[in-house]
């Protein structure tokens, strides 16, 4: 299952696009490793072998953190009983990273940060590497990579840098090479992630993230728990409920919105406590998500998988066996329009958020917002067909939300009208 993101992304896959970039900089990696290994905030972290593969600027927001609990209003089973296990080990990411925004940077990165900045023969190769994982954004995710233009320059390099490393971990277990991916090669990806944070990158592509997570208060925990999505898909293809569901689109899609708020940042004059502008980011991963599972239940049922909660499919009179038929039945119908139903309320529940945004920020994600919902509207179009036809956004719908996307967010915080009952 592909990692749903804050940006509309393409499914192509970037094993290629990757290795080209490392052949073309394999005759200068000797002095790539030798120069910064010395200068690059503790050097590089030397390995045997390797896995194939703004403060200044940033407005950041205090408010209310009293007790907090992450969409428990949406995580409920169809009988209304409120299951909490994977609601409160998420909201305790939530709380950590919102707390990480309001002191705007933990005391020992400020203490780094002046102390271990690049020297100036390093800045070309940081910039290279930036410029390269811009190039891996206009290529895969053309939409989102437009709207980064809007950004200051600091942050819409920190923002791909963020796109890159989630596009790779996801190539772990989607990409080319993922028949061969173990437990073990997962782990050794999670090691070079803390290296990254230690200031110690691998390659020019993790130099990048370095410099962002250096200057931004990123924490590493929702990276982490995106690997731990990851070793999910290794190990498990059902899912008892909607509370291991929602733990699954957490860790492979909702963990991305964490990464990012701190880069985009908040606005100066929003009233909406920290905690729920995270909330509402989450929100969006989460419902972009369940919105790629809707759309790729035939697909996925080809590999074997069924991202959905089994109780529901119990309740509706369905079982495994009616996926990989493939009928598409009034029973299945009545199905759909329920799990439809609650993507919706997440993508409702993210729209509180994102006007919240920084004004340069806000763009790219309301037109994530607009034209995944669509693909909801798609399914509904094809008779609840998603297992033979793909549910898609046709390219005139398209070029009809960016200007609205752009319109919302030209509006300020709590100022925008909620869009549930918009289509296009």
């Amino acid at each position: 299952m592909p990692v749903a993101s804050l940006w509309v992304a393409s499914p192509t896959e970037i094993s290629s696009i990757i290795r080209s970039s490392e052949g073309r900089r394999q005759e200068n990696s000797k002095s790539f490793h030798g120069s910064w290994s010395s200068n690059f905030i503790g050097g590089f972290h030397q390995r045997k072998s390797a896995l194939k593969f703004f403060f200044e600027s940033l407005p950041l927001k205090t408010g209310n953190h009293g007790s907090f609990r992450v969409l428990s209003s949406l995580v409920v089973n169809p009988a209304e009983k409120m299951t909490l296990s994977s609601e409160k080990r998420i909201s305790d990411v939530v709380l950590r990273q919102a707390s990480l925004v309001r002191e705007k940077m933990r005391p020992e990165r400020v203490t780094e940060s002046k102390q271990e900045r690049i020297v100036e023969g390093n800045l070309g190769l940081l910039d290279e590497a930036y410029e390269r994982c811009g190039e891996i954004c206009a290529e895969y995710a053309k939409t989102f990579y437009l709207g980064t233009l809007l950004m200051t320059p600091e942050r819409r390099r920190a923002i791909w840098a963020i796109y890159v490393w989630c596009r790779r971990t996801d190539e772990l277990v989607d990409g080319p090479n993922a028949a061969h991916v173990t437990p073990t090669a997962l782990d050794r990806w999670g090691g070079r992630l803390n290296d990254l944070f230690e200031r110690r990158p691998y390659d020019m592509l993790d130099a990048a993230l370095a410099d962002t997570v250096s200057k931004f208060p990123v924490d590493i925990q929702p990276f982490k728990d995106m690997i731990e999505g990851m070793r999910m898909d290794l190990r498990k293809s059902r899912y008892m409920n909607f509370d291991e569901l929602y733990l699954y689109c957490y860790y492979v899609a909702g963990t991305v919105g964490l990464m990012s708020v701190p880069v985009m940042g908040i606005d100066t004059d929003s009233q909406m406590p920290t905690e729920k502008v995270y909330s509402a980011a989450l929100a969006l991963g989460i419902a972009n998500q369940l919105t790629n599972i809707l759309r790729d239940v035939g697909e996925d049922a080809r590999r074997g998988r069924i991202y959905l909660p089994q109780d529901e499919l119990a309740q509706a009179g369905l079982s495994d066996e009616d996926i990989f038929e493939g009928k598409v039945t009034d029973k299945w119908r009545i199905f759909m329009k329920q799990q439809i139903q609650r993507a919706r309320k997440f993508f409702a529940e993210a729209e509180k958020g994102v006007s919240e945004l920084s004004p340069a920020s806000r763009w790219p994600v309301w037109a994530s917002l607009l034209l995944y919902r669509q693909i909801l509207d798609s399914i509904e179009a094809n008779d609840y067909d998603n297992f033979t036809k793909r549910a898609y956004v046709k390219k005139s719908r398209k070029l009809l939300s960016l200007p609205l996307a752009y319109v919302r967010a030209m509006g300020g915080p709590s100022k925008h009208l909620s869009l549930g009952k918009m289509y296009l």
